[in-house]
């Protein structure tokens, strides 16, 4: 059903069972799949294509031109999966250079006002909760969370399965199965979502050797993943974080720094008796 009031370019193309809610606006060149929801005053830009079942909330733009000031106009595209949940004024812009996409997997869940910028990918069954900003060319590894108004640096990598506490921001690679808590600090593995996610005692108490093996042995990056491959040269999770960590640009980030109490609170002054 497309209401009266929505723009939908004769060039569009629209599965079965699309809803088109009032005011929205299909662009000519995008490819809405079955069973897709557009709601009130949302916008679907030229070149944004996505499969069966997405549910694109009120006011969100899929598709805008890239904040990219190297963007020459040359199409470029947003391509998303099936069973997405866009909520509210959630943007996603397309690919900055030419003929290059910004890549939304298969049932996600992106909250009320998120960013994704260009050239983003993002895996399956991620959970981005609200005003998540991520820079250009961020990739989200398959269930990952992210925490409120957490940010994150062009080109940053979020490993499968992590989690990252909100209102921080992050500019290096979070290993996958781990927990950010500060910024550029993660603080142990990802216990409640490795279980909610189906992975036995066994694998998480795994996880958290290697983890141990990581930030806690004495050793540096590289000897640490060699310690790893050795002690478990045929697990398929350990070895995903080992493959993760070697292909980092920006660096990993690193345990949790025990901080000092500021001079107030040393001395009583601030925290109550």
């Amino acid at each position: 059903m497309i209401h009266p009031t929505a723009m939908v370019s004769p060039k569009a193309e629209l599965g079965r069972e699309v809803r088109i809610g009032p005011g929205a606006i299909v662009e000519a060149g995008t490819v809405l799949g079955d069973r897709c929801e557009v709601r009130a005053y949302a916008v679907i830009a030229a070149g944004t294509r996505m499969g069966p079942g997405n549910r694109i909330g009120y006011g969100a733009v899929l598709g805008a031109e890239p904040q990219d000031l190297s963007w020459d106009g040359s199409p470029s595209r947003v391509v998303l999966g099936e069973g997405n949940v866009i909520r509210e004024h959630v943007t996603i812009h397309r690919g900055a250079k030419p003929e290059t996409e910004t890549r939304i997997g298969d049932g996600n869940y992106l909250m009320v006002g998120c960013h994704v910028g260009h050239n983003c990918v993002v895996g399956d069954r991620t959970i981005i909760v609200n005003h998540v900003l991520l820079a250009g060319y961020v990739q989200v590894g398959d269930r990952a969370f992210l925490g409120g108004g957490s940010v994150f640096h062009q080109h940053v990598r979020i490993g499968e399965l992590a989690m990252v506490r909100g209102g921080i921001r992050i500019g290096m690679d979070v290993p996958p199965f781990l927990m950010a808590v500060d910024e550029n600090e993660v603080c142990g593995v990802n216990r409640v979502g490795l279980r909610r996610a189906g992975f036995s005692e066994e694998v998480r108490r795994r996880l958290e050797d290697a983890y141990r093996v990581l930030y806690e042995s004495g050793r540096n990056v590289s000897q640490a993943l060699e310690e790893m491959e050795r002690r478990w040269p045929d697990d398929g999770e350990v070895r995903r974080m080992i493959a993760f960590i070697r292909g980092s640009r920006r660096g990993i980030c690193m345990p949790r720094r025990r901080r000092r109490r500021s001079a107030p609170e040393a001395e009583g002054s601030v925290t109550p008796s």
